[in-house]
Formats: C-alpha cells, sequence, structure tokens
C-alpha cells in the first residue's frame, strides 16, 4: 500500500456513510482524521447544513427496520418511517455512542486531494477561512451522491421563476402559485403532494412510467413483506407486480404513462399519495417538456399550460470536485470501482457510500464500510486474504448487479442489486476475519 503506514488516512464527510466509515475505521485501529463541511454530523439528513438537500416534508421511503444500522436499531418509539428531523437525532446519537466527533473537523471545507510520492496531499478551507494543508497516507471518500443538482438544459426562456428540487426547502415556496414538476422521482412525487395543498393547481411532467408502490401493504411496511423467503428474480416479479396491482391498481388510469422497464430494473416510486391525488383530479400528469415560452410551457404532445413556478425534480450527479476524476477510475457517469468502493489498482483512494440498491439500508453501507477498513487493516498486517482481494481487484470486475438490466441513466451507474452486492461484500469481510 502507497503511502507512510504511520500517517492517518483523510475521510471525507461526517453523513451516514462518513459516520459508517469512522467506526470501522476505528474498530480496525485505523489512524484517520474526518472533515465535514457543516458543523456537525449528519450530512444532508440536517436540513440546516450548506449542502442538504432536505425540504421540511421529507421522510424515509425505506422503513426504519430496512434502513436503520444493525448495532444501533431506532427506538421502537421512532415511526414506520421517520422524518429528516428524527434521523438527524439518529445520526447525532450514534455519533455519541460510538465517540465518533472527536474524530473529525467541522466547518472544514476539502478543496484539494492530490496523490504525492508518499501518500496524499489534503487541502481544506477551515471555519476562520483560513487554508491548510496535509500529507495522509489515503483518501477515503463518503460525501454522499446526492448534493450536486442535475438540472437539465430546457429550450427557450421561462418568464416565472425555475428552481431545483435542491433549493426546495417548504410548501409556503409554492403558495398560490401555478406550479409544474419535472420529474417523477421519490422527491418530485413528494413535491407534488405538497403542492397539492399549497399551489393554485400542480402538474407533474414526466419522460417515462414508473413502477408505484405504497408505503404499506396489509398494514405493514411494504419493506418487510415477503423478506423472509428468497425468490428468484422473475418469480419475485410477478408476485410483487401481482400485490402492487392490489394495492395501487393501474397507475394508467390516472394518466401516468406506462413504464418501459420491468420492475426493480429502476427505483419505484414509494409513493401512493401522488396516485390518490391524481385520482382526485388534484394533479395533472404532463408530458415531457419540449420548449418555455414565457410563462408557457408547451409539451411534446402538442398541448400546453401556463405556470408560474417549475421545479425540476431531475435529480443529482455524482460529484468529488476535490478529487481529479482519473483517480478515481471514472468512467461514463461514475467511478468504476470493485463492489463499488475500491480502485483496480490504487489501494490509498476509496469511495464509501457511492452504491445504491432497493432495500439496501444504511447497513449494506456499513458492510461496504467494513470491508475497506478491514482490508486497508490486512495490507498493514500483510494477511494472505488481502492480497487476494488486492490481485482480484486488479484483475477486473463487474459491477454486482445480480444480472439485472438496470436502465441506461446516470442515478443509474452505481446501482447494484442487493443480495448479490451484500453478499459479495460479506464474502470478502468473512475472509478478511469479519463476522456478519
Amino acid at each position: 500500500m502507497s503511502g507512510s503506514k504511520d500517517r492517518p488516512f483523510a475521510l471525507v464527510g461526517a453523513g451516514p456513510t462518513g459516520l459508517a466509515a469512522a467506526k470501522v475505521l476505528v474498530e480496525q485501529r485505523v489512524p484517520f482524521q474526518g472533515f465535514e463541511l457543516h458543523a456537525d454530523v449528519g450530512g444532508l439528513w440536517d436540513i440546516e447544513a450548506p449542502r442538504s438537500t432536505m425540504y421540511e416534508s421529507a421522510h424515509l421511503i425505506s422503513s426504519k427496520r430496512m434502513t436503520e444500522f444493525a448495532d444501533f436499531p431506532m427506538a421502537d418509539g421512532v415511526a414506520d418511517y421517520p422524518s429528516h428531523r428524527e434521523l438527524k437525532r439518529y445520526f447525532h446519537d450514534f455519533a455519541d455512542r460510538f465517540d465518533l466527533r472527536r474524530h473529525f473537523r467541522f466547518d472544514a471545507e476539502v478543496l484539494r486531494a492530490e496523490p504525492a510520492s508518499d501518500g496524499w496531499d489534503v487541502t481544506w478551507r477551515d471555519g476562520a477561512g483560513g487554508t491548510l494543508t496535509q500529507r495522509f497516507a489515503g483518501l477515503i471518500v463518503a460525501n454522499g451522491t446526492l448534493s450536486e443538482p442535475n438540472m437539465p438544459r430546457f429550450e427557450g426562456e421561462f418568464a416565472g421563476e425555475l428552481i431545483h428540487s435542491a433549493e426546495y426547502r417548504s410548501p409556503r415556496q409554492l403558495d398560490g402559485r401555478r406550479v409544474l414538476i419535472v420529474g417523477a422521482g421519490n422527491s418530485g412525487c413528494d413535491i407534488a403532494v405538497d403542492a397539492v395543498h399549497f399551489a393554485a393547481s400542480t402538474d407533474i411532467s414526466m419522460r417515462r412510467g414508473y413502477h408505484f408502490v405504497p408505503k404499506y401493504v396489509f398494514g405493514k411496511p411494504a419493506d418487510t413483506i415477503g423478506g423472509a423467503i428468497r425468490l428468484p428474480m422473475w418469480l419475485k416479479r410477478r408476485v410483487d407486480g401481482t400485490i402492487l396491482r392490489w394495492f395501487t391498481g393501474d397507475p394508467r388510469r390516472f394518466g401516468f404513462p406506462e413504464p418501459d422497464h420491468r420492475l426493480y430494473e429502476s427505483h419505484p416510486i414509494v409513493n401512493s399519495l401522488v396516485l390518490f391525488h391524481a385520482g382526485h383530479g388534484d394533479i395533472r400528469v404532463r408530458p415531457d417538456v419540449e420548449r418555455f415560452d414565457g410563462h408557457t410551457v408547451r409539451f411534446r404532445d402538442g398541448t400546453s399550460a401556463d405556470y408560474d413556478l417549475v421545479l425540476a425534480a431531475t435529480g443529482y450527479r455524482l460529484h468529488y470536485p476535490f478529487v481529479d476524476k482519473a483517480l478515481l477510475n471514472w468512467t461514463g457517469d461514475a467511478p468504476h470501482l470493485f463492489l463499488n468502493a475500491m480502485h483496480p489498482t490504487r489501494d490509498d483512494v476509496f469511495v464509501l457510500g457511492m452504491v445504491e440498491a432497493a432495500g439496501l439500508g444504511w447497513q449494506g453501507r456499513h458492510e461496504q464500510a467494513e470491508l475497506v477498513a478491514r482490508y486497508i487493516a490486512g495490507l498493514r498486517d500483510g494477511t494472505e486474504a488481502a492480497r487476494r482481494i488486492q490481485a482480484e481487484k486488479a484483475s477486473g470486475f463487474a459491477r454486482p448487479t445480480g444480472g439485472m438490466d438496470y436502465l441506461d441513466l446516470p442515478r443509474m451507474a452505481y446501482y447494484v442489486e442487493k443480495n448479490a452486492f451484500r453478499s459479495a461484500v460479506r464474502d470478502r469481510i468473512r475472509a478478511l476475519g469479519g463476522k456478519t
């Protein structure tokens, strides 16, 4: 492993993944220095954080039991789908429980990270505005995937207000306005439901159709149903598709387009309220935007309507601005890394949390962090298991998609199949001496 063994690693980010990384690095006796832009832990779940993309009505779209850390469960009194306020408390309590804050510099913005002859030089700006540089053994990037807005280019000029969902905080921003939401991901559908109660009118523009999943099935959180039996994907699709039809019906009845992909080939929309309101005429579904013409938005089916506010709920781009893309083995829309974390040939730079999968939860990201921490420790100690993984990742690899044919979209570029990913990560944790 390049870099001095006496130096700490630099860990960027104190959100959920950064906290998990700090915990397991301590457990594996890997020295590190953490950096966090905000004044405290929690990442985007703290709505006051400088780059948080939270909004007042935001809640988990997966249930607490499928999302929490295994060794730090949420209290029984916490709602099935906690709000961002509850999750901020959860991460503060997690940091307290494992005494993690002392490992981080807060109000510290990492500006640049560059490899040197015997490590990495990391430059950051502190809370007083001063700039400092220090040499580290390596770099661990854990600053999240949902902070850099993916703002599309629209033809024409819009005379009203045009914002990205990253700028949305409160439904009061919609009060009395004719609102068009572009994009029907989970945030877009959440905001559309908010708009129903505040806006003068609410439309949602969709480029493609999606599969809708209710939050509750038979009175229980939907993602807790059927987990005890692992079915082959062809059968799981059939069973789950039948259940979804029972509970959501056919969204095309309300004007939603038919999905152009099979269930689980893209992240589903976990929101049945948007269907409820569309069925009541509170939300009007529109096709893709063709162009802006003053306050008028023209759609690709030839229809048009006037709006005061257009909100682009068009997702986010991976953004690691402090490190050169070539150093992360960037390919297409994302770094190509072994198990979405480990560089093929470098052992001094890692990316954590750059992984999405239905049902992965924070525990899946904790396991990814544990693998990396154990690997670094194994290289330090010269273990045969670490050398085998080193050779394995250098020999070429594919993203663990479990045979799924995911949509060719930037946000799907780091998507994995949960069971395939966790199985691969756990196998290597066990090989490095861990228990899963």
